[in-house]
């Protein structure tokens, strides 16, 4: 009897526990389905595709596989993108050497470019000479019509057209073009260089000052030193006296007489 009554009660237990357990597994099979449809869910929104009788998590992996390859992929095209980029950049910039040489080369743009460069190189050999003569008080320059342009070093560097020089300010000018041309004309010339050999300059010194005069006599004596032939026009005695050799021109009833002096 005691015994019946105890396999009674373990029947009952068991039962008990065996309702428990299925009460539980039901609750667990839905919070599965719940979690499968939050994958799938999620899933849908990462366009992942979850294939029927295919678990979410083999998807997910096989999407990210997919996705690693594709990165792959990604990087090698932005390798190949950036080289690209810079094979564009060096044959654009050789497109536009070629462009410019183009024009350059062409009738007009080559002869244009060489006076260009002509030019360019006789203005900053003038301006050194102008500074030399004027004191360190102007240099010259070309603005962007390759217009002379005077730098008033005393002014701020101010820059203004050459026409804005006074009288002497203007010869000085034309001095140091003149200066620098005969120095740099076998820069300048083609074939055999020839050598300027003779400059005549005539007039324009009655406009300068004593201190100026007598830096323009300077200059003039050095370019007789190093071999050349300076002649000047001028009725300024003080710099006709420093010239070596000076012919004078009087004025007679019978007519002109010349005199040659010799200092």
């Amino acid at each position: 009897a005691a015994l019946a009554g105890w396999a009674r009660d373990e029947t009952t237990r068991r039962g008990g526990a065996a309702a428990q357990a299925r009460r539980d597994a039901a609750q667990a099979a839905e919070e599965l389905d719940a979690v499968h449809g939050k994958l799938s869910a999620r899933c849908k929104e990462c366009e992942v595709v979850v294939a029927a009788g295919v678990r979410p998590r083999d998807a997910v992996g096989d999407a990210v596989t997919r996705a690693a390859h594709e990165r792959r992929r990604l990087d090698a095209g932005l390798d190949e993108a950036e080289r690209l980029r810079g094979t564009l950049a060096a044959e654009q910039d050789h497109a536009a050497v070629a462009k410019a040489l183009a024009g350059h080369l062409s009738a007009r743009g080559f002869e244009q470019w060489l006076l260009d460069e002509a030019l360019g190189h006789l203005a900053e050999g003038a301006s050194g000479v102008l500074r030399e003569l004027s004191a360190g008080q102007y240099s010259l320059t070309l603005d962007r019509q390759r217009n002379f342009v005077v730098v008033d070093h005393r002014s701020a560097d101010e820059q203004r057209p050459a026409r804005t020089l006074s009288g002497g300010e203007t010869f000085l000018a034309s001095l140091s073009l003149a200066l620098t041309l005969a120095e740099h004309l076998t820069q300048l010339a083609v074939g055999v260089a020839p050598r300027l050999e003779s400059i005549f300059l005539d007039e324009g010194f009655g406009t300068l000052d004593a201190e100026t005069l007598d830096v323009v006599a300077a200059a003039i004596e050095e370019l007789g030193a190093r071999g050349r032939t300076v002649g000047i026009v001028t009725h300024v005695r003080d710099l006709a006296d420093r010239m070596p050799v000076r012919y004078d021109v009087q004025k007679g009833s019978a007519g002109s007489v010349v005199e040659r002096v010799e200092r």
